[in-house]
C-alpha cells in the first residue's frame, strides 16, 4: 500500500515536470520552432481544432516558420488563429504556405518571457508539492487505519521527501536553461 501511493506519486510528479516543459516550449525564443504553436487552437469547421493537427511547419531559417495546411480551405482561419494568438506575430499568406517571420526579440520582451518562465515553473513547483501534500494525507492514513506501522510510514515520507526535492530541483534546471535561452542575444 505505501509503495503504491510512492508510486503513484512519482508518476503524477513526473506528469507535472513534463507540461512544465510542454509550458516552456512554447515561449518563444530567439528561434523558430514548431513547439511555440502547441496551445494555437484554430476554429475549423465550427469546432476548435489543434494547428499542429492542420498543419505541418518547416524552419527555414532562424527566425522564419512556414505553415502549410492539409487543407487550402483552412488557411485564413489558421492566420486568423495566429493573428489572435499571444505570440505576437502578424503572419503573411501566399496562398499555399503562411509565412511567419519572428521579428528580434527586444530586451523588454525577453525579461517579459523570463518572469512568463518563471511564473510557469513555480506553477509546477506548487503542482508537485500538491501532490506531496495529497501523498501524505494518504500515508497518514495508512498510519491511522492500522495497516502499516509507524516506522514504514517515516521511511516512506522520507523517500517521499526525497522524491520532491528531487523534481523540484528538475524543474528548476529546466527553468534555468530556458532562462539562459532567453537571455541569450
Amino acid at each position: 500500500m505505501i509503495d503504491e501511493t510512492l508510486f503513484e506519486a512519482e508518476e503524477k510528479m513526473d506528469k507535472a515536470i513534463e507540461v512544465a516543459k510542454e509550458d516552456f516550449a512554447t515561449i518563444r525564443t530567439g528561434r523558430a520552432n514548431a513547439a511555440m504553436f502547441t496551445k494555437i487552437v484554430v476554429e475549423y469547421y465550427g469546432s476548435p481544432t489543434p494547428l499542429q493537427q492542420l498543419a505541418s511547419f518547416q524552419t527555414p531559417e532562424a527566425r522564419t516558420i512556414l505553415i502549410s495546411p492539409f487543407d487550402k480551405t483552412s488557411t485564413t482561419a489558421i492566420e486568423k488563429a495566429l493573428r489572435d494568438s499571444d505570440l505576437g506575430v502578424n503572419p503573411s499568406n501566399d496562398g499555399n504556405v503562411i509565412r511567419i517571420n519572428l521579428p528580434v526579440l527586444t530586451a523588454e520582451r525577453r525579461k517579459e518571457y523570463v518572469k512568463l518562465a518563471k511564473t510557469k515553473a513555480e506553477d509546477a513547483r506548487i503542482s508537485v508539492r500538491n501532490i506531496r501534500r495529497r501523498a501524505k494525507e494518504e500515508l497518514d492514513r495508512i498510519v491511522k487505519d492500522g495497516e502499516a506501522g509507524e516506522d514504514e510510514v517515516a521511511r516512506a515520507e522520507k523517500e517521499l521527501e526525497a522524491l520532491t526535492k528531487k523534481r523540484i530541483e528538475m524543474i528548476d534546471t529546466v527553468l534555468a536553461s530556458k532562462e539562459s535561452e532567453l537571455l541569450a542575444v
